[in-house]
């Protein structure tokens, strides 16, 4: 039991370790992103931390499995280079006893792992979606920024607000220039109709066309026939600035949940649903899988040290990643049955960790001995030295 405690808390710690240093670098990088997005005025700056707080069940996902293997590379080889294996496989501990050690903490991470991919990631990324629409819906209000030019939804008018107040949703200082329809950009210039309002605020009626009210202001036109710039002084003036209700966004297959992927499943879609369903599956799988392969990965000479055969270890992770996507949007494209599905990968790649874990070792001599194959070429071999004799 102390043997069972000391390599699961040296394995715990390693993987804890490595994950929080893989979510702090990926976090980071969408932080850049989406903090990129907010300076050029495509989401408020109030919701760069919800934008980056819905990438995390995602990103979550995916380094619990990388962060597991990883961990068992890490935790076992230093254990191998400090020499502690040797000693312990002199106490009786297997390499298999070994596996079915690090089996319990790949259980629990896979656990973790099935709660994000199954629910926590398609809550997240349908909310996302929800937030995007809003923000479209609601270019008049949270989309407009102080102190810069920009578009209106319809695409009609260029505004510029000096001051807003976020707690009322209003605008000091208003400037709005309409542009005229038509191709001709000189001609649009010259005759936009010109808006400076102390006040401004947007309204949206039930159907979703938003209206901005300007207060107190003065409007300059240019008379078409006289040529000549016409101002005229108002208390309240309308500006259309969204024409009609935005219409919900497709919902891409990552924003539908697991249960609704199992009921509702269009004919034409069948395959790209079955699809999702298994690339949701495959991370807790994979979960199990790794230990296989990372565990007698994680065998080193204590002369090499313990990151000897991280390079290795880490293509087998890549290669297994890759051949997961290729099979993913081989289903999607129906040239693989969605039946067959994702398995062969899973499949091949326990058999190449089973073999890995025989290799070299005394289970996996007892096993081949068993095979028939093995038997054959045993008993072949000792006719033949029977006969040599003989001669």
């Amino acid at each position: 039991m102390i043997i069972f405690r000391y390599l699961l808390k040296e394995v715990a710690k390693t993987q804890l370790a490595v994950f929080l240093v893989l979510m702090t670098i990926f976090i980071s990088q969408k932080f850049v992103r989406v903090l990129g997005d907010a300076s050029e005025g495509s989401i408020p700056g109030q919701l760069v931390m919800t934008f980056i707080a819905l990438k995390i069940p995602d990103l979550a996902s995916f380094i619990l499995p990388l962060s597991l293997f990883l961990g068992v590379l890490l935790a076992y080889g230093r254990i191998y280079a400090d020499s502690e294996m040797t000693v312990l496989h002199a106490c009786g501990v297997s390499e298999w006893y070994v596996v079915r050690v690090t089996l319990v903490l790949a259980v629990i991470t896979a656990i973790l792992t099935g709660i994000f991919t199954l629910y926590l990631a398609p809550l997240a990324s349908e909310y996302q979606y929800t937030v995007k629409e809003e923000l479209a819906a609601d270019s008049g209000l949270s989309a407009l920024v102080s102190g810069r030019f920009q578009q209106t939804g319809n695409q009609d008018a260029v505004v510029f607000i000096h001051d807003k107040d976020r707690e009322t949703n209003s605008f000091n200082k208003v400037f709005v220039a309409q542009l005229p329809k038509g191709d001709n950009t000189g001609a649009s210039i010259i005759n936009s109709s010109l808006v400076y309002a102390k006040t401004g605020k947007v309204f949206e009626d039930e159907q979703g066309s938003q209206q901005l009210v300007l207060g107190d202001g003065i409007r300059y036109h240019r008379d078409i026939d006289s040529k000549e710039f016409q101002s005229v002084a108002f208390d309240k003036y309308y500006i259309q600035i969204k024409d009609q209700e935005i219409e919900h966004q497709h919902r891409k297959l990552s924003a539908l949940t697991t249960l609704e992927l199992y009921t509702n499943i269009p004919p034409e879609l069948d395959s790209a649903y079955s699809a999702t369903i298994q690339w949701r599956i495959a991370f807790p799988l994979a979960c199990i899988i790794l230990v296989f392969i990372a565990v007698p990965l994680s065998v080193v000479n204590p002369r090499q040290g313990k990151f000897a055969k991280m390079l290795p270890a880490l293509m087998l992770f890549l290669g297994y990643l890759l051949l997961l996507t290729s099979m993913r949007s081989a289903i999607e494209k129906n040239a693989i049955p969605s039946v067959i599905g994702l398995w062969p990968i899973h499949i091949s790649a326990l058999f190449v960790g089973v073999m890995l874990l025989m290799k070299g070792r005394s289970s996996g001599r007892i096993i081949k001995a068993k095979l028939p194959s093995f038997r054959n070429k045993k008993h072949k071999s000792a006719d033949g030295s029977d006969h040599g004799e003989k001669h």
